[in-house]
């Protein structure tokens, strides 16, 4: 009777929702029978797991992999993170064994992120108390988005939003804390300050040991084995039963996200530019910045990050003649083109793609402007046609505004 009342009611069944009459209805309708009350609060139907063409997997058609054939290409936390990635809450998941190559990847860049600052550890000292000496916005920024993340977090499991905890789980840990803080770290983890080395290395594994419970109960197993890599546990311990990462308000910081908002904004647009104008990574590029607003260390670290030579930052700077812009957060930036590109080829690699794209465009124009293939066309052709209008004309317009800038 005593563990009858303990477990009944319960507060949430997991079940598929191919036996919602099968097994939840007479599930209710037997508890209200017998106990005079409903069995559980909540329901939270799975996905069902389909091929690639929309059928239920099942023995019987073939069309099912076997997991352990899966596992052993994969492994079991590329599979178990993929799937979940891929399950919208209530919708059911088209599967092919190809889609666990980015639960893969995942799990190697979090790998790759626990080598980076373990092979660090080796010759850095970690302090044992994280502390607030030799912090900067980077830092703090780090710190602050990681808490906003445990808040978004919290929203997603209260809301059985499994499948958006792990998009918000994704970002974080591959955007924010590998793309973006480690690589603004390792400028001051190979200082020759030994103080300053030590207390950002010990930032950056508190962060990686936050972030490795987070992710816990989505790869069980990488993150047992950073967690128990990163620093020296007693016998018997496990991430399972560590204390989960606790969202500290105090910690969000609305002018560290600012600032860095702007740093990632400005080296955005400079690799953009990078890309349209087909300058080598290899060659350094000088940056002018029509702002009053940029502070030193926010120019540090867009110099390093989007390979800066020469920086000039004021409220007055013109723009020089062949050079690439952009608008940023009410900033204009300004890149000097010449001995950069050969400008008279990439005048006329730009012109010839601009004459392609309009005959493109006098072409679908026709198709669009004719009512029969409107009005019989099946829905979803006109709705491509028309996305491809407005793709192309955007990316004519875009090499126009490109082109203008070179001459």
């Amino acid at each position: 009777e005593k563990e009858r009342d303990y477990y009944y009611p319960t507060t949430t069944l997991v079940t598929a929702p191919d036996i919602i009459f099968f097994w939840v209805a007479r599930m209710i309708i037997a508890g209200m029978h017998f106990r005079k009350e409903i069995p559980f609060s909540d329901v939270y139907f799975t996905s069902i797991i389909r091929d690639a063409q929309g059928k239920k997997m099942s023995k019987s058609l073939g069309n099912s992999p076997d997991p352990l054939d899966v596992i052993k290409d994969y492994g079991a936390d590329a599979l178990r993170f993929t799937i979940l990635y891929l399950a919208p809450l209530g919708q059911d998941v088209l599967f092919s064994v190809d889609k666990c190559d980015f639960g893969r990847n995942f799990a190697n860049k979090i790998w790759n992120a626990g080598r980076f600052l373990l092979m660090n550890k080796e010759n850095i000292p970690v302090r044992e108390e994280l502390k607030d000496e030799h912090i900067d916005f980077a830092d703090e920024w780090i710190l602050s988005h990681f808490n906003l993340t445990l808040a978004l977090l919290k929203d997603a499991y209260d809301n059985f939003e499994v499948n958006n905890a792990t998009k918000i789980i994704y970002s974080f840990v591959w955007n924010d804390f590998c793309d973006w803080y480690i690589e603004m770290a390792k400028n001051r983890l190979y200082s020759d300050n030994e103080e300053v080395k030590s207390a950002v290395l010990t930032r950056a594994l508190f962060i990686f040991e936050g972030l490795l419970k987070v992710v816990h109960p989505f790869m069980p197993f990488i993150t047992e084995e950073l967690w128990q890599l990163i620093k020296e546990r007693k016998e018997g311990e496990s991430i399972s039963t560590s204390t989960y990462p606790q969202l500290d308000n105090t910690l969000i910081k609305p002018e560290a996200e600012s600032e860095m908002e702007t740093v990632q904004s400005i080296v955005t647009a400079i690799r953009n530019i990078r890309g349209e104008m087909n300058i080598p990574l290899g060659k350094k590029i000088n940056l002018i910045l029509k702002s009053s607003e940029v502070s030193t260390h926010q120019i540090d670290y867009i110099k390093k990050l989007a390979k800066v030579d020469e920086t000039f930052v004021g409220a007055d700077v013109e723009k020089p003649k062949a050079s690439a812009s952009a608008v940023v957060k009410n900033m204009e930036l300004y890149i000097p083109l010449e001995g950069l590109i050969d400008l008279d080829k990439e005048k006329e690699r730009l012109e010839k793609e601009i004459r392609r794209l309009e005959g493109s465009l006098i072409g679908i124009d026709k198709k669009l402007s004719n009512e029969k293939f409107v009005n019989n066309a099946p829905q979803e052709v006109v709705e491509k046609e028309k996305a491809k209008q407005k793709d192309w004309t955007d990316n004519l317009n875009k090499l126009k505004e490109i082109l203008s800038n070179l001459i």
